[in-house]
């Protein structure tokens, strides 16, 4: 049996996570600006967890406010990695990972094009706040998690292509 179908169908998973998870943000974007913003924060836990609309410049806690440009090229840059790793993508794990990396870039990325106040300077809306914490959106969510799983598949000895770090490979043989 070949190889190819297998590469495709893991690619194919990829795609389709990333566009759940970019789909996902974008409406959650579009109706938390619709119905939350300019008014009084939603408690959803009482004020533990709170939905409101935050129009963020920087990156994660509001770091690097004068940044924009750069946050965006990074994004960018993310997108061309993970396009160029799923070339030899064979583990459906690692498909998921950087699916949800893939879609959270892409979140991040249409608000840093398209929100005002101009292109590749436009300010990302967050809008979930947990008391003590940052407030973030769901591609952010999207991207940690996918994130973790990352490090998790790598601690484990994954690559994308399916194979195993040569020391998982003596590990395993040990």
């Amino acid at each position: 049996m070949s190889s190819a179908p297998v590469k495709r169908r893991r690619v194919g998973v990829l795609v389709v996570i990333a566009l759940l998870a970019y789909l996902i943000d974008l409406g959650s974007k579009l109706l938390v600006v619709a119905r939350l913003e300019g008014r009084q924060p939603i408690e959803v836990a009482g004020d533990i967890v709170t939905l409101q609309v935050i129009r963020n410049a920087g990156a994660a806690f509001g770091m690097g406010q004068a940044m924009t440009i750069v946050f965006t090229m990074i994004a960018a840059a993310v997108i061309v990695v993970i396009w160029r790793i799923a070339r030899r993508l064979y583990s459906l794990p690692w498909a998921i990972a950087l699916g949800l990396l893939l879609g959270g870039a892409f979140g991040n990325l249409t608000d840093r094009l398209f929100r005002a106040p101009g292109v590749f300077r436009g300010h990302v809306v967050d809008f979930i706040s947990v008391q003590h914490f940052a407030v973030f959106n769901l591609a952010d969510s999207a991207i940690v998690c996918g994130g973790i799983l990352v490090v998790l598949l790598s601690f484990r000895g994954s690559n994308p292509d399916g194979s195993m770090h040569q020391s998982a490979k003596a590990d395993a043989a040990e």
